[in-house]
């Protein structure tokens, strides 16, 4: 009895043990496959699933296309410039004629300049400018320009009795304006020059000692006649000034012609806009605020415009194809305002990184770049400036007929 009884319990044992067994592995199998199913059928699980990017690569694509491009290479770069400052004139009637008075000094702004350059096997094959933005503005710089009757070309020496032009002066202790200011004298003040050291002059007057900037001071008296000016400070004769001419003459020298014979030189049937000698003065104004041969811009200025008929001359008001490139070259020209504007630019750009070594002191307190110096003759500012070899000859003829104009 014991014994059936004991195989009896191991049986119902068992029998529920397999009930067990059998509705895991059911429950298994049911949701397993259920799984499967959805993963096969549904949209939204499958888009998630990520495949190798290796399978969309056309091997044979690429191996092509850098064959065919082997040794040619694009790249862009961008560069900081300066900007140039624009200046602006206006007639002040109380100043001798062809005196200047600067009321707002001008300041360069900086840009940067986008290239593209396109190599191959390292070397450049093309160059072009795609974009420009203005990073900080310039200021430009305003002058007054004396109208009165009389002018002079008389140049100061140590010992001259000199008058005040500005309103209000600064003297300072030290030649710059970063210097301690110790006085002010006012317009028409007299002063006597005790030393020239650049832009400025070291004088005596109303018993003060100091630093003043030259361009407010002259040597014309304001209490004396036109006429008795003019015959204290005539200008240099014809034969002086043809004298001074040459091939390799320096064009970092004023010519030493006075308004009236930039104006005489520069009348001519040639011009038949009339825009040289409507602008006549600011070639003079130029040589006298940049020290530059006044006759060398207007020559290259008659060159480069053909006496001013040129597409560029007339729609930009830029004598001198300032900006353009060979490639494109109107696109690319500098758009002026009016002529005044190119004139003073151009002559500031020759002064700064073209007739003057590296170092030398010019305007506005500022030293020249001498990036593109070879010289400051005619024919050393061709090598840097124009890919034409024959335009140092071109431009100098045409010095050569204004200078025999006198």
């Amino acid at each position: 009895m014991k014994s059936k009884d004991k195989k009896l319990s191991k049986k119902i044992i068992v029998i529920p043990i397999s009930i067990i067994i059998f509705s895991t592995i059911l429950i298994y199998y049911l949701y397993t496959n259920k799984q499967v199913s959805f993963a096969t059928s549904s949209k939204e699980t499958t888009e998630m699933i990520k495949f190798s990017n290796a399978e969309l690569v056309d091997i044979d694509k690429i191996i092509e296309k850098n064959t065919k491009n082997i040794g040619t290479r694009e790249e862009i770069t961008t560069q900081k410039e300066e900007l140039e400052y624009i200046t602006t004139y206006k007639n002040n009637e109380e100043l001798p004629k062809g005196m200047i008075q600067v009321v707002q000094e001008g300041r360069n702004g900086v840009q940067e300049i986008s290239i593209q350059k396109v190599y191959d096997n390292d070397e450049v094959i093309s160059e072009n400018q795609i974009g420009a933005k203005v990073v900080k503005a310039s200021v430009n710089k305003v002058v007054e320009i004396g109208s009165a009757n009389y002018a002079s070309n008389y140049k100061v020496k140590v010992g001259d009795i000199l008058y005040v032009t500005s309103d209000r002066l600064s003297v300072m202790l030290e030649n710059n304006l970063e210097s301690q200011k110790i006085s002010t004298i006012l317009k028409n003040t007299e002063a006597k020059l005790l030393e020239v050291q650049g832009e400025w002059y070291r004088i005596s007057a109303d018993g003060i000692t100091g630093w003043v900037k030259s361009e407010c001071m002259t040597y014309i008296n304001p209490n004396a006649t036109a006429q008795e000016n003019e015959q204290s400070y005539g200008g240099l004769n014809k034969a002086q000034l043809i004298s001074k001419l040459s091939f390799n003459m320096p064009l970092n020298k004023p010519s030493g012609l006075s308004l009236e014979q930039f104006k005489k030189v520069l009348t001519d049937d040639k011009d038949k806009n009339k825009i040289f000698i409507n602008n006549a003065e600011y070639f003079y104004y130029a040589e006298k605020q940049y020290n530059i041969n006044g006759i060398f811009v207007a020559a290259v200025g008659i060159h480069e415009s053909a006496w001013g008929t040129s597409r560029i001359s007339q729609n930009k008001c830029n004598l001198f194809g300032y900006g353009a490139y060979d490639s494109n070259p109107y696109n690319g020209a500098y758009n002026f305002s009016n002529y005044s504007e190119s004139i003073d630019l151009v002559s500031r750009v020759f002064v700064k990184y073209y007739i003057n070594p590296a170092g030398t002191k010019i305007f506005d307190g500022q030293t020249a770049s001498g990036k593109y110096y070879s010289g400051s003759s005619v024919s050393a500012i061709n090598k840097r400036y124009a890919s034409d070899k024959n335009w140092a000859n071109a431009v100098y003829k045409y010095m050569q007929y204004l200078y025999n104009k006198l």
